[in-house]
């Protein structure tokens, strides 16, 4: 039998997955991640606790699937992207906590780049908007705020990486600092055009280059796990940060697939071919997941709360014991009576990228319930990515493109019926949900899993991926108009100006 580790390591947790050759899970193990929040807007993570909770999963779902290092053809790894780590190069041990996507205390920062008018400079180097979610901001305060941090860094003493790099450093016992095209793409310090770090974004930031990783495709040598660690010597051969992975484990191939991740945040991404062309319509382009020299471009955008507004209700409002009560609720009432609730907890992400924009509730009434806010909330997670789907679309149209007719979805939420059924009404497009859900690991298992001959090419991988069920839409177009006309005017309302 044929093998292959993944590492996955979340925004919540850390998880370690074995696959067949076929692409079914054989055993998976997780670990939950502790979430630091010094002030509001600020979310860190303990680099030193991921890379103990990423090392022990692989041991645990090593020991329950009753295998051994050597039994693994490869490893692949997929992180939560943006997240921000700085460590010193002779001790390893990094001189800060990781600053997670989430965070906003860069925002200072993004306001003085937009006023120098650099805005357009960085979209059309980067794909990217010039906002707090990337990693360039985040390493600047580092740099700027840990006291000794830019001398050390000026003398070549520091690095600096995304979690993927963080872990291969580890892996491999500080042997190498690097990191895939996809993960580089979403610094803001990356220039998709020539696949390079920016020179010119990088002084612009006063960022010294020789903090900066080594930039490799997805799916190659990326050295391999010290033996110590595992008991044997495994190769590492695949590396795409989480929303790029599982646009591969979804076998978005080609122009015009697209698939959205129900996380702690939701993540919609269009693969749109190998010209690179920067959205009219505030979404993304980054980079898909390369398994060759060959580079591809995906359209992205991002909702910054998804899964994470039905923890809210859980732990803030203390709505209910456990997250799967959030659908037995929500469908307790026929519709959500009008409520309508934006989760702009940490601002708004894409298509209206607004900051200031903070959380409301409304169209509350005197028969409002909790389980028309349960309602609510989960009908946000699907609002949210229609719009999104809505200005990708707009964004094919006007290149001459296809717009997306299907709709492939995973991650944890999408196991919510209500939700995905849902989805498909406000789209007016079957949403379809694969066999395997874990596809964010699977998309790193098949990117190493093609480093090291397991599979020939990517026709061989879309022959593996099986639909579990379709969701077609069963509400009229006039009327998915409608509710996302009374969305937008909702959101119209959470910009506090």
């Amino acid at each position: 039998m044929t093998y292959l580790l993944a590492l996955d390591q979340g925004t919540s947790s850390s998880r370690s997955i074995i696959f067949d050759a076929e692409g079914q899970i054989v055993a998976m193990a997780q670990q939950e991640l502790t979430q630091i929040f010094p002030q509001p807007g600020w979310v860190e993570h303990n680099p030193m606790e991921i890379w103990r909770a990423q090392l022990a999963t692989a041991q645990q779902v090593l020991a329950k699937a009753g295998l051994k290092a050597s039994d693994m053809r490869a490893l692949g790894i997929t992180n939560q992207r943006e997240t921000t780590v700085v460590w010193d190069r002779k001790t390893g041990q990094p001189i800060h906590n990781a600053i997670v996507w989430q965070d906003r205390r860069a925002e200072a920062t993004c306001v003085q780049l937009r006023a120098q008018g650099k805005e357009a400079l960085i979209l059309d180097k980067t794909g990217l908007r010039i906002d707090a979610y990337f990693s360039a901001t985040k390493l600047k305060w580092l740099l700027d705020h840990v006291p000794g941090a830019r001398a050390k860094a000026e003398r070549g003493e520091l690095a600096f990486g995304t979690i993927d790099s963080w872990l291969m450093w580890q892996l491999t016992q500080g042997a190498l600092h690097a990191t895939d095209v996809t993960n580089a793409s979403r610094t803001m310090l990356f220039n998709v055009r020539t696949q390079q770090w920016d020179a010119e974004l990088l002084a612009l930031l006063g960022i010294p280059p020789s903090l900066m990783p080594e930039v490799r495709p997805s799916s190659g040598d990326f050295g391999e796990v010290r033996p110590e660690l595992l008991g044997h010597a495994i190769p590492i051969g695949g590396v795409a940060g989480d929303q790029q992975s599982a646009s591969f484990g979804q076998a978005c191939f080609t122009p015009g697939m697209a698939k959205n991740t129900y996380g702690t945040g939701c993540f919609l991404l269009m693969h749109a071919g190998t010209q690179f062309r920067p959205s009219q319509n505030g979404l993304l382009t980054t980079i898909a997941a390369q398994a060759s020299t060959q580079t591809e471009f995906a359209m992205e955008g991002s909702v910054f709360v998804g899964g994470a507004v039905v923890q809210w209700l859980r732990d803030g409002l203390q709505a209910f014991q456990s997250s799967a009560d959030a659908e037995s609720l929500a469908q307790s009432v026929p519709d959500s009576g009008g409520v309508m609730m934006v989760p702009a907890f940490t601002g708004l992400g894409a298509p209206y990228w607004e900051p200031d924009a903070r959380g409301t509730i409304t169209g509350i009434t005197r028969g409002t319930t909790l389980a028309h806010i349960a309602r609510a909330a989960l009908e946000s997670i699907a609002f949210q990515s229609a719009a999104l789907l809505q200005a990708m679309n707009r964004d094919a149209i006007s290149a001459g493109a296809v717009p997306v007719s299907v709709l492939r979805v995973d991650g944890g939420a999408c196991a919510n019926n209500l939700l995905m059924q849902f989805q498909a009404n406000l789209l007016g497009i079957p949403v379809v949900r694969p066999v395997v859900t874990e596809t964010t690991a699977l998309g790193a298992a098949w990117l190493a899993g093609l480093s090291c001959g397991v599979y020939k090419n990517t026709d061989e991988l879309a022959s593996l991926w099986r639909a579990e069920r379709t969701f077609t839409p069963t509400l009229n177009a006039a009327r998915a108009a409608e509710l996302m006309a009374e969305w937008e005017h909702a959101v119209r309302q959470t910009v506090l100006k």
